[in-house]
This record gives structure tokens, C-alpha cells and sequence, in this order.
């Protein structure tokens, strides 16, 4: 969350001229209204459920940048896709610049809690390892300009084989 997933995936489709899919936006657009919303009234584990028949959905394009949501990585069919089917990039930041980042961003639902930066930093405990395990790549996006950070991924991925 803040990370820059679907800045950077955006940037990285146009470069490649490639098809852009970010899970959330496709829920949204699916679904009709806010993730936020439907936080509100479904709660988080329907959430997930979407978010994984999205996820093996997208996964199967060729050709395609995709952006998850943070907590992807949280099932492991989708842990599984991502890894197996992609190139996985893990886009890490430490807790604090994340909150630096989306402090003022009212449409995070896991951030509507009276502590954001302590629960962006249990939020990083949890997850931290399974991004890591996931990941093909990782890539610290709290220094590099934008520029900079996607001529990495792209040098990366021309080195793999990928592009």
C-alpha cells in the first residue's frame, strides 16, 4: 500500500507497450463502486475472495504488467500465480515513507484505523516475508526517482530474459 505499484506498473506497461492491470481498479470497475464501500459492507475476507479470481484471471494474459493489491500475497493460490505465471516484483518501502506517502489518502480501508503507521507497520511484518518469497525481484522504492526506479525494473528484466 503506497509502495508505487500502480505508478510504476503504469510506467513500465507504457515503456513496454504492454496491456496495465491493477487488481483493485478491475474490482472496482467490476464491482461498480468504491473498494472502500464494499469494505464497509462485505468486509475483507469477500474482498480477498475477489481478489483471487482476479488474480488467477489476470495471471493467465500474457504480455501484460500487473499491480496487486498489498495484501495479495496473503492466500497462496495467489502467492503461487503470481510466482509461477509472472516475473514478480516486490516494490519495498519502509513503513514510515509509506505513511509519509498516503497519510492523507482516505480511500485506504485498512487505513481507516486511529494509528495508520502502526498498522502500515504490523501490515509490513506480516507481509514483508511473503513478499520476499513471492518476488522474482525486490526493488527499494523509497530513495530512486520514478525515472531512475523503472530504468532498474527494466535493465532487470531485459538481464532475466523477460523482456
Amino acid at each position: 500500500m503506497g509502495s508505487g505499484k500502480t505508478t510504476v506498473g503504469r510506467a513500465l506497461a507504457r515503456r513496454l507497450k504492454l496491456d496495465f492491470f491493477d487488481t483493485d481498479h478491475v474490482i472496482e470497475a467490476r464491482l461498480g463502486y468504491s473498494l472502500r464501500t464494499f469494505f464497509e459492507q462485505e468486509g475483507e475476507p469477500r474482498f480477498r475472495d475477489l481478489e483471487a479470481s482476479v488474480i488467477e484471471e489476470l495471471t493467465l494474459k500474457n504480455n501484460a504488467i500487473l499491480s496487486t493489491g498489498g495484501g495479495a500475497c496473503g492466500r497462496l493460490a495467489n502467492r503461487e500465480h503470481l510466482n509461477t505465471r509472472s516475473h514478480c516484483i516486490y516494490l519495498k518501502a519502509t513503513p514510515e515513507e509509506l505513511y509519509r506517502r498516503i497519510r492523507h489518502d482516505g480511500t485506504r480501508p485498512l487505513l481507516q484505523v486511529s494509528d495508520p503507521l502502526a498498522k502500515l507497520r504490523d501490515l509490513y511484518t506480516a507481509r514483508h516475508l511473503l513478499y520476499s518469497e513471492t518476488a522474482h525481484e525486490t526493488f527499494e522504492t523509497s530513495r530512486p526517482s520514478m525515472s531512475f526506479l523503472i530504468n532498474q525494473i527494466h535493465s532487470k528484466l531485459e538481464l532475466a530474459g523477460v523482456i
